[in-house]
């Protein structure tokens, strides 16, 4: 039995007692690097806004998971196997047909993420081809499974991916049933990679949290989307939107900025705990949204944006806060024609990069997760028997 902390012990523990883990190291990783100060983000040490111009969404995630970025040979072949391993079983189609029509999609894709380990899963994490087998399935068939139920709850069957679609237009095919153009479908490539990686986020944290026990990669996508999910992490995009459409006009903005203030209302797309500059994927993101409006229309939701980044940098900027990763990413969705309550699983597409990378790192130095907690319950009480309680 464990001995009763004493009243020096306990003073120690809250002394380090930290809400959320909040600056608390939980691991070391050579993955992600955050300059908070001066808005920097780099994958393996290359710099997100490169990648996002230079790089493809299969290529940085190789870059992830394996460390280096691959020569031409390599990418070719990880290409193929993904393209390879697309389709997802009859089975896990019929079981999505079960689910309700109303359903949120992150919740279909947390259950058909997990039912993939019913399939596939031998736990063989010491066999180098079970690791790189199980890093393929997801990549390839997460956004197979976003769109099959995207088509599903519309009563619609599935579209098959096509093979002659690279990664991210075959997507947006499956997706909207028609073949995008060229600039759109890499637009949404890069976004992608601006998503891919960021450091111990929740989601992160309980996919390490998940892979610490040893179990198969399936349940680790699965309790990282889970934790996705939630509006504290995933979705603020979508709040977005709805917040633009709240202001009603562009003259709108700095009235409703002034009250939202007074309320201390959250103002949705601001803020993030790592950055005290403007994020850098937010800039990034902004100019990919203008070169969708440049081809396909303008949409006055990003003439408010705009307006309200510029009336809140006198406001909200000496307290360091600025726009973050998804006020603009929205609008790009929107203007490709994502459904809303789809903006979050296609984080988890991108996601499922970085959280494969932390499950096949968390492996080569593995210890499971047991952080200590400080006890605020009572004493220790007698038993009543019912009738003197």
């Amino acid at each position: 039995m464990a001995s009763v902390a004493t009243s020096a012990g306990l003073e120690s523990l809250h002394a380090l007692f930290r809400p959320g883990l909040e600056g608390v190291p939980a691991t070391q990783s050579a993955i992600c690097a955050i300059d908070g100060q001066a808005g920097r983000l780099t994958y393996r040490g290359y710099e997100v806004g490169q990648l996002a111009i230079h790089s493809s969404f299969l290529e940085t995630a190789y870059l992830l998971i394996w460390g280096e970025l691959p020569k031409p040979d390599q990418l070719q072949e990880f290409e193929q196997e993904v393209q390879m391993h697309r389709r997802v079983s009859f089975r896990i189609r019929d079981m999505m047909k079960s689910f309700p029509s109303g359903g949120h999609p992150m919740d279909a894709l947390q259950a058909s993420a997990a039912s993939l380990g019913l399939f596939y899963s031998r736990r063989a994490l010491d066999n180098p081809e079970y690791i790189v087998a199980a890093v393929v399935r997801l990549i390839a068939k997460i956004p197979t499974m976003v769109a099959a139920f995207q088509l599903i709850r519309k009563g619609q069957d599935p579209i098959q991916p096509r093979d002659d679609l690279a990664y991210s237009a075959n997507f947006l095919y499956m997706l909207t049933e028609r073949e995008p153009d060229p600039l759109a479908a890499r637009i949404f490539d890069a976004c992608l990679i601006l998503h891919a990686e960021h450091s111990l986020n929740a989601s992160t944290f309980s996919a390490r949290v998940t892979a610490s026990t040893l179990t198969d990669p399936y349940a680790v996508v699965a309790s990282a989307v889970g934790t996705l999910a939630g509006p504290l992490h995933g979705g603020a995009n979508e709040d977005v939107l709805t917040m633009l459409e709240q202001i009603g006009s562009e003259d709108q903005v700095e009235p409703w900025l002034e009250r939202a203030m007074a309320e201390k209302q959250k103002i949705m797309g601001f803020g993030h705990r790592e950055y005290k500059v403007k994020d850098p994927r937010a800039g990034i993101l902004q100019k990919l949204a203008e070169q969708l409006f440049d081809k396909f229309g303008h949409d006055p939701l990003y003439d408010r944006a705009r307006k309200l980044e510029a009336v809140a940098a006198d406001r909200l900027g000496p307290k360091g806060i600025f726009p973050n990763v998804d006020f603009y990413s929205g609008l790009v969705y929107r203007k490709l024609g994502i459904p809303e309550d789809l903006f979050t699983p296609i984080f988890a597409i991108a996601r499922t990069a970085g959280w494969l990378a932390h499950w096949k790192e968390q492996l080569g130095a593995n210890r499971i997760y047991r952080p200590t907690q400080i006890y605020t319950g009572h004493a220790e009480r007698p038993w009543l028997p019912q009738g003197a309680r």
